[in-house]
């Protein structure tokens, strides 16, 4: 187990560039099983999930070229279907949610996929019934096995079919999709997920010869087509990201550009951190964070505390409600944060209140915080990353807390954030890896 000593205190200062998305990268990498043509992805993060989902596509035998920093060709034109059947493959598809996704691509491909069970963040129930629903309406048919613990799925005749989703999960809207461009007629999915994820992903398989249309709505129409070719696509830089080192900034007193940041695909997420106090100043596709010496929250209009909660898109991604959090803490006024999706993703909260954050945590969704500014800052403190999202939001409290803080099990932030002790100490910052 790997840990960060960070010393605290210090202000950041000059420019940092986001890693690609790591959503996007999972869904479209995944669409590669659905040509047996080349499909070329520029902007991928060199990342644990993503590396660990390329690593088990070559052991899929999909060929695997490198072209430089970020970019790769794919090839899935030998798949070895039998490998699914393997214990390496068990375990290393159960390590990582985002493997949930090849499911579509075989069904539509090859007629067959084989699940294990899912790991991934632990931050509560993240239920694949979605998934699982849409794609047996496109015909397949799905047998748990209690003794290898896992899905046989078939459908050996795909054929397009309405659907109206419970819940418009990005996975299960990504996976359908891949499922549908290659059925038979016509699929309508209803109540889509349509985040820039999707829309990226839409974009790339519209590029391979699929029929996607309303892109960017909560209403996708998909004509099923024979085949599909090969594509170059390039991923969105990480919205995640950038709304992290956002608040980094802020929280840091710290005067950075956040580059190339595109601006346009972030929806609400800049105004949401505005309504924190926070100045955010767009220049051309750059973001620049001014130095704050105080950040202050706003309220309702009618002068009853601010309420900040995730939504579908267009509203606040649930990735980014522990930063708010925590940015919260050095702000001044109070702030109810109401994570709707998790119920274990603000758990973390005990560790911010032992570094010395006022926080009130009402019920396992909804934390209200006490922002008292910086004149009461943070403590150093030992913690451990429970999550992805809970550990760069740790990050960001101990590089504004004062003294030395130390965070174990990083491997949960490497998963998703691409050397960020290395680039963070460009600009500044005092991170030790050990």
């Amino acid at each position: 187990m790997s840990s960060f000593i960070i010393e605290g205190g210090h202000r950041l200062s000059g420019d940092i560039y986001p890693q690609g998305a790591k959503n996007e990268a999972l869904e479209v990498i995944c669409a590669v099983l659905l040509t047996p043509e080349p499909v070329t992805i520029h902007n991928v993060p060199d990342i644990l999930d993503v590396n660990n989902l390329i690593g088990l596509l070559r052991e899929m035998k999909v060929k695997v070229e490198p072209l430089g920093a970020g970019s790769y060709r794919f090839q899935a034109d030998t798949v070895d279907m039998e490998y699914l059947n393997s214990e390496k493959f068990a375990r290393k598809s159960g390590s990582l949610r985002g493997s949930v996704m090849i499911i579509g691509p075989l069904l539509a491909r090859f007629g067959k996929a084989v699940l294990h069970k899912i790991g991934g963040d632990k931050i509560g129930r993240r239920r694949l019934d979605i998934h699982f629903i849409g794609i047996q309406k496109l015909g397949a048919t799905f047998r748990y096995d209690p003794d290898r613990k896992l899905y046989d799925i078939e459908a050996p005749h795909l054929r397009g079919t309405y659907m109206l989703l419970e819940e418009a999960s990005v996975t299960g809207t990504a996976n359908i999709l891949m499922t549908a461009v290659l059925a038979e007629g016509m699929t309508t999915i209803y109540n889509a997920a349509c985040e820039p994820y999707i829309q990226q992903l839409s974009a790339m398989l519209i590029r391979m010869g699929a029929h996607i249309s309303g892109v960017g709505s909560n209403l996708l129409t998909i004509e099923g087509v024979k085949s599909l070719g090969g594509a170059t696509h390039t991923i969105l830089p990480d919205m995640i990201e950038v709304g992290s080192f956002i608040g980094m900034a802020a929280m840091t007193g710290s005067d950075i550009t956040i580059k190339d940041a595109g601006y346009g695909k972030l929806g609400i997420i800049p105004d949401s951190f505005r309504r924190l106090g926070i100045t955010i100043e767009q220049v051309g596709d750059d973001i620049h964070i001014p130095t704050h010496e105080f950040y202050e929250i706003d309220t309702f209009m009618d002068g009853s505390i601010l309420t900040i909660a995730d939504a579908p898109w267009p509203g606040l991604t649930p990735d980014l409600l522990s930063v708010f959090l925590v940015v919260a803490t050095q702000a001044i006024g109070s702030v109810l944060i109401h994570q709707k999706m998790f119920e274990s993703r603000l758990f973390f909260v005990d560790k911010l209140i032992d570094m010395g954050a006022q926080i009130i945590l009402c019920d396992p969704h909804r934390a209200t915080v006490i922002g008292l500014g910086k004149r009461f800052k943070l403590r150093g403190a030992r913690m451990v990353s429970p999550d992805i999202r809970a550990g760069i939001s740790l990050l960001i409290a101990a590089l504004s807390a004062e003294g030395i803080s130390r965070i174990d099990n990083i491997e949960q932030i490497d998963r998703g954030y691409q050397d960020v002790d290395k680039r963070l100490n460009l600009i500044g910052a005092r991170i030790t890896r050990c």
